[in-house]
């Protein structure tokens, strides 16, 4: 009996010893050291949460309709906010400016969706994923790109280098030509 409790407690020296002498890695105190940051940036600057009017919401709305057919719809959703107008340029790489638009409101990710893809459920070691449709009942994934409404109701996507700005800028000579109803519209 007196054997057994010596070799637990030397056996335990030996744990305790072997895990003082554990040093910190760089990395691993490069990580917690970022993270603690993190944490004092968020409790120093904490998410707002008295927003109440989402214009990333909105548009995703009114493209829903847009692109449904109810174009109608899309054009009297109701906005509770005032509105920014914005001024996108949209470029080719290699060519340059190719067309410039005003924005109502503002430009959305076309990777944006006003509900999840799915649902994940665990059951003891299993996960599973329900697959959700979309607002149109549709499944997949959009392209990338962004997506906006110019002031007078047309719908854009892009998937290309653009830049957004709240100020105007001249840009010499973009190079695309719309023709809408066999009439060419200046852009």
């Amino acid at each position: 009996m007196k054997k057994r409790i010596i070799a637990i407690v030397t056996l335990s020296l030996l744990v305790v010893i072997m895990l003082a002498g554990c040093k910190e890695s760089g990395s691993d105190r490069d990580t917690r050291n970022t993270l603690e940051a993190g944490n004092t940036l968020q409790e120093n600057q904490p998410t707002p949460t008295d927003i109440e009017f989402s214009l990333q919401r909105y548009n995703l709305i009114r493209r829903a309709y847009y692109l449904n057919g109810e174009i109608e719809k899309s054009r009297n959703v109701e906005c509770e906010v005032d509105k920014p107008l914005g001024y996108i340029y949209l470029f080719l790489d290699g060519i340059g400016c190719v067309a410039r638009d005003t924005v109502d409101g503002q430009v959305t990710p076309l990777t944006t969706y006003l509900t999840p893809d799915s649902e994940f459920y665990t059951t003891g070691a299993t996960a599973t994923a329900d697959w959700i449709p979309d607002i149109d009942g549709t499944y997949g994934e959009n392209n990338e790109g962004i997506f906006y409404f110019t002031v007078d109701g047309s719908y854009k996507e892009w998937n290309g280098i653009y830049f957004y700005s709240s100020e105007y800028y001249e840009i010499e000579d973009p190079m695309l030509s719309v023709i809408t109803n066999g009439e060419e519209a200046n852009q």
